[in-house]
């Protein structure tokens, strides 16, 4: 989590009630096998030059068991973390999910700016709006499920860092709606 230290003060995925809202993304993955029975629906990934970023869209279970993710990976993201946010000390914080997405059979979990999230941080080449990121999800079987991003402009990451729990730097999330606003 030094690494996140080094990183503070980078935009990477609160949602500020003032900015622009969140793009339209344009591409579906449809690059999972059929055996996991999981999709990213709607698929981008916030621009960003350096630091930290995160990827969104919708995890679609189209199996008939549950699916858990418990990692992600991208060649442009040495470290990559799976993210809720939670309020800590009357502030809205990310922080690892412990445990992983769990999607349930026949059921769908969204990634969004100020809930849960994807993040990429130590970006070591810029992600620029219009470029396409494969991802790859590792499901709590240990079968892998690759998709692809689209790099796009989103100017509602605008939140602060500052210590967190388990000793590590989280981001603080600064312009969130209460906390009931998200599920």
């Amino acid at each position: 989590m030094a690494l996140a230290l080094a990183l503070g003060g980078l935009a990477a995925c609160a949602e500020d009630s003032t900015a622009a809202s969140t793009p339209t993304p344009s591409a579906t993955s449809t690059a999972a096998p059929a055996t996991a029975g999981l999709t990213v629906k709607d698929p981008w990934i916030k621009a960003a030059d350096t630091g930290m970023t995160a990827a969104f869209g919708t995890l679609v279970n189209g199996g008939t068991t549950d699916v858990t993710i418990v990692s992600a990976a991208a060649s442009v993201s040495p470290m990559m973390e799976l993210h809720e946010t939670t309020m800590v000390n009357g502030a809205m914080q990310m922080q690892p999910k412990q445990g992983g997405f769990t999607i349930p059979a026949g059921g769908e979990h969204v990634l969004e700016p100020g809930g849960d999230h994807i993040m990429m941080m130590g970006l070591t080449t810029p992600v620029k709006a219009g470029d396409e990121i494969t991802v790859t999800l590792t499901l709590g079987d240990g079968t892998t499920v690759p998709f692809t991003a689209v790099g796009k402009p989103y100017t509602g990451a605008q939140e602060s860092y500052a210590p967190g729990a388990h000793g590590s730097a989280m981001p603080e999330m600064t312009g969130m709606p209460s906390a009931g606003a998200h599920s």
